[in-house]
């Protein structure tokens, strides 16, 4: 039952000027950038903009309204502060404002370290929503998966609670322990996770052999260094290989996204030439083009990329562009498909904005947002069990049988280190570069 109490009072000119500033005021605030990031931004005042004074005079009357008759005392910064609040998240679902705290953990993330579960996370129906795990953090030990809504947060429900609320509900002191109730569309109950936060150091690049001449290379957030950290991963591999790589798996299946320049550092390490990304907005600093220098750094050898609902963002730049220059195949599932650049303006006040100023498109113009990037070839995640075969005879099992005098053959055995029974798609990744490099040899 609700109970309302009516007063038509007219708002003061005193609350009525305050009103007309602060929104006049928050009109010449520029923005600084995330692709996510990017960089400073110049928003000049657009001189025969009107101000719309019904709108600002309805901000004023409902400013003393909460003054006059609200239950409790509010103070004019905390009721501000929610007003700005509620102009950003109401612009769409990554635009924000930050608070000390979550600008904080917004800078450390991108640098690759904080405190927490290690989790990237986004608002679905009104309740928060897992983008992907981050590996190796306290989130994907416990199991957690992309499209996992989280209902509760230790006793705090969810629903209509904004992204930055519950990073700072989630973040805390190493050691410390949370609970998590998830929803998860596979399950007919939520399940409850109890996780212990820890001191989350992001590996953005690791490599490893998968057999000889096959490499594995995964990154599991753009970081400002992720570029660089591509280029040694490779370089790395060569030496274990003892010798250029005949192919090359890209793993960004469950990577959020990250930074913007990142993302196109780690394509020009495959291209040669051409256009990775642009981006278009509204203001001229938001019209941005990143070409790949001369030098790949594979030489052309095959390369195939995996993707999946967690690719989100800078993932999908990568993806797109490789897609787009034929550089790479794309095996996996539709990407997350957020295709719009943030840009991070710090205010004076150790506070800053995040706002969408531009959407980015692929070289060929393609934009994924709300689309994704859809793989060239379509794999899902499955468990494979072998079947028990009867051995068979052959020829070598029959009594008196000719044998073989022609010279033992040059081709190594292939033994792949991979569990195909944990990592389908992995498998038919590189089933799928032994036939590349097979087809390219023989032509």
């Amino acid at each position: 039952m609700y109970c309302f109490a009516l007063n038509h009072k007219t708002p003061t000119p005193a609350l009525l000027k305050l009103g007309i500033t602060l929104l006049f005021s928050l009109s010449l605030i520029a923005p600084a950038a995330l692709a996510d990031t990017h960089s400073n931004l110049d928003y000049p005042l657009d001189p025969e903009y009107d101000l719309p004074l019904d709108e600002l005079r309805s901000f004023a009357e409902v400013y003393e309204r909460i003054k006059q008759a609200y239950v409790h005392d509010v103070e004019d910064r905390e009721l501000l502060e929610n007003a700005i609040k509620g102009m950003l998240s109401g612009l769409d679902p990554h635009s924000a404002y930050l608070e000390p705290e979550a600008f904080r953990d917004l800078r450390e993330s991108t640098q690759g370290e904080f405190g927490g579960l290690g989790i990237e996370i986004g608002i679905e129906e009104g309740y928060i929503k897992v983008i992907s795990p981050i590996d190796d953090t306290p989130a994907s030990r416990a199991g957690l998966l992309p499209h996992d809504l989280i209902i509760r947060i230790n006793d705090t429900p969810t629903r209509d609670m904004s992204v930055d609320k519950a990073m700072e509900l989630m973040r805390g002191e190493p050691g410390s322990s949370i609970k998590l109730t998830i929803q998860r569309e596979t399950l007919n109950q939520p399940l409850k996770v109890e996780l212990e936060r820890g001191l989350i150091r992001i590996t953005s690049v690791k490599e490893k052999m998968l057999e000889p001449g096959f490499g594995y290379l995964r990154i599991s957030q753009f970081q400002n260094r992720s570029g660089e950290e591509v280029q040694k991963g490779l370089e790395r591999l060569a030496k274990e290989n003892e010798g250029p790589l005949e192919g090359l798996i890209l793993d960004l299946r469950n990577n959020p996204g990250g930074v913007l320049q990142a993302a196109a550092d780690v394509v020009d390490v495959f291209l040669d030439s051409g256009l990775i990304v642009y981006t278009h907005g509204r203001l001229p600093d938001t019209q941005m083009r990143f070409e790949a220098n001369p030098g790949d750094s594979l030489d052309g050898v095959p390369l195939v990329v995996l993707i999946n609902g967690g690719s989100a963002s800078a993932s999908e730049i990568v993806a797109g562009a490789l897609q787009d220059h034929q550089r790479a195949l794309i095996m996996g599932t539709a990407s997350f498909g957020k295709g719009s650049v943030q840009t991070v303006l710090p205010l004076n006040n150790d506070r800053a904005l995040k706002m969408t100023t531009a959407l980015y498109y692929t070289p060929s113009g393609r934009s994924i947002q709300a689309e994704g990037i859809q793989p060239d070839i379509e794999v899902v995640n499955a468990r494979i069990t072998p079947l028990e075969t009867q051995r068979t005879t052959k020829e070598a099992d029959l009594d008196g049988h000719i044998n073989n005098d022609s010279k033992p053959s040059n081709n190594k055995k292939i033994t792949a280190r991979l569990d195909t029974a944990e990592d389908y798609p992995l498998n038919e990744a590189l089933n799928l570069l032994r036939g590349l490099v097979i087809f390219k040899s023989r032509h």
